[in-house]
């Protein structure tokens, strides 16, 4: 068995078919195995949003279309999502907001996400699949496999409740502070959000540790400085909630 003390250390690499890592565990009595993936890391607006998704051992084939959110249109994400919610053993969205993101930093604001979103399961995992990194502290073994959400059904499915849940909030953003255009950005930092930045000054909803929010804030120092990064592809471009959606 292995150690329910530390996560192991190793890291499994893509492998062909997204029930194939999920099927072994579950074959070797280690289920129920849970995902989860966070969205936002790379916005300098929004939340950082994390979610994890206990899906079950047998394959589903209203899930036929899961994958990778990145790699998915906006219309199959919202059909996925609450197909995903009706099949799922479990699920739990975890929202972490700018300030949190500036006072922690984001990788470490983005492990803790993972360990909430883990912890509000109502379904405890006998195991757990993280996209790319190992997640301390986890009173269950953990495994980070390396492009996860194109390799792991139940992180898959987590990203896209992720990316949903996040894209969402990022459109009821834009009403409340319009002007940016964070509903069709959703944060991330493109010509068009940056133009709206030099214009307007950042917002509350922005993350003052990112360096072209403090250039424009016109805040000098240099700690916890992160470059904000453009949406990668399939990204369309609040205290914390720790509640299920």
């Amino acid at each position: 068995m292995p150690s329910m003390t530390w996560p192991p250390r190793t890291v499994i690499r893509k492998s062909s078919g997204l029930r194939t890592l999920e099927s072994a565990l579950y074959r070797s009595g280690l289920g129920p195995v849970a995902g989860v993936d966070e969205v936002g890391r790379g916005a300098c607006a929004g939340p950082l949003v994390v979610a994890a998704c206990v899906l079950g051992p047998n394959r589903l084939e209203s899930l036929a279309a899961l994958d990778d959110s990145k790699k998915l249109n906006e219309k199959t994400r919202e059909e996925l999502f609450p197909v995903i919610r009706r099949y799922a053993l479990a699920y739990h969205v975890v929202f972490i907001p700018a300030p949190e993101v500036d006072r922690r930093g984001v990788h470490v604001a983005n492990i803790e996400g993972m360990r909430r979103a883990v912890a509000g399961l109502p379904v405890r995992p006998g195991y757990v699949l993280s996209d790319g990194f190992r997640v301390p502290g986890l009173p269950m073994p953990s495994l980070p496999v390396i492009g996860g959400d194109a390799a792991a059904a139940c992180i898959a499915a987590a990203s896209v409740l992720a990316k949903v849940s996040r894209d969402r909030l990022m459109v009821e953003m834009d009403n409340e502070h319009p002007g940016y255009g964070f509903a069709d950005h959703k944060g991330y930092s493109t010509p068009a959000h940056s133009a709206a930045l030099n214009e307007r000054g950042p917002c509350r909803e922005h993350r003052f540790s990112y360096i072209n929010v403090r250039r424009v804030a016109g805040i000098g120092g240099t700690e916890m400085v992160v470059e904000c990064s453009s949406p990668r592809r399939g990204d369309e471009v609040p205290v914390e909630r720790d509640n299920q959606v």
